[in-house]
């Protein structure tokens, strides 16, 4: 299908049109792009929508943002418990996450 060029685009398929998309979609600058399939709440489209514009960024860059930052934050809370990144990276830990007018944005653990 690499020989498939836009000029006869119109001559190609829905599955093949969409393969081509995520071909093109999927190489980033260090190869390791991967496609997410997500359905998510209206709210939640519409902030990342308007934090998006807000920061300009596209979706993308700041939903990879806000994840490395998240875990940022988790391995240091992590690292404050017994074995806790280990038990993070190994896929044991498990978190709460409250609301910040719960306990001022604090998680605890549990086993």
């Amino acid at each position: 299908m690499s020989a498939i060029t836009f000029g006869n685009a119109m001559s190609l398929t829905n599955a093949e049109r969409q393969a081509l998309y995520r071909q093109r979609h999927l190489r980033t600058e260090d190869s390791t792009g991967e496609l997410l399939h997500a359905v998510i709440n209206l709210h939640a489209k519409r902030a990342l929508e308007r934090l998006a514009k807000c920061y300009g960024l596209t979706q993308r860059a700041l939903l990879e943002r806000l994840l490395i930052d998240a875990e940022r934050q988790t391995i240091d809370s992590a690292g404050r418990l017994p074995n806790g990144q280990a038990d993070y990276y190994d896929g044991r830990l498990r978190l709460e996450i409250s609301r910040p007018d719960d306990d001022g944005g604090k998680s605890s653990a549990s086993r």
